[in-house]
């Protein structure tokens, strides 16, 4: 065969090696995550719920979800175990400063949305209603001005 036509079956299967090389990486990184788990550490699970670790098992963990109450949950669910400043943070809602690098994001929009009042746009507000075709219509002194005129609607100017 030509090396010319096999070039792109080359190419394909080099893709394929890297791509399941990242996605077998991703997986180790995830396993050893969880393997770290202690009792007492705060993690979230995939689900999004915030709980503390209590007991660990071969494949399943035991979460105290709140005081006195708890759950098992398999290892698989976890989707991060959190360090204690994060977690109290998160779910005690501690105001200490995390030590983060860079842009900090806000927990909300509200923040992006607000206007800036030292620049006098106190009353600027984005108009997030939908408009209808009688809102784009003209107002009715303006089509009283042009059947004044004589001509009938729709009636166009003959020059």
């Amino acid at each position: 065969m030509n090396p010319v036509t096999l070039l792109p079956f080359i190419v394909l299967i080099g893709a394929m090696f890297l791509m399941t090389r990242s996605a077998k990486k991703k997986q180790a990184a995830a396993a050893n995550m969880r393997n770290e788990m202690q009792p007492g550490t705060g993690v979230r699970t995939i689900g999004g719920m915030y709980a503390t670790v209590k007991e660990l098992h071969d494949d399943t963990v035991l979460l105290e979800v709140a005081p006195g109450v708890h759950a098992i949950y398999a290892k698989n669910a976890i989707g991060a175990v959190l360090d204690d400043a994060e977690y109290n943070r998160i779910v005690h809602g501690d105001t200490e400063e995390l030590d983060v690098d860079g842009t900090v994001v806000p927990d909300d929009a509200s923040s992006l949305t607000e206007t800036d009042e030292a620049a006098g746009d106190d009353d600027a507000k984005t108009d997030l209603v939908k408009k209808t075709e009688a809102d784009d219509a003209e107002p009715a002194d303006d089509k009283a001005d042009k059947k004044s005129d004589g001509k009938a609607d729709g009636e166009a100017d003959a020059k």
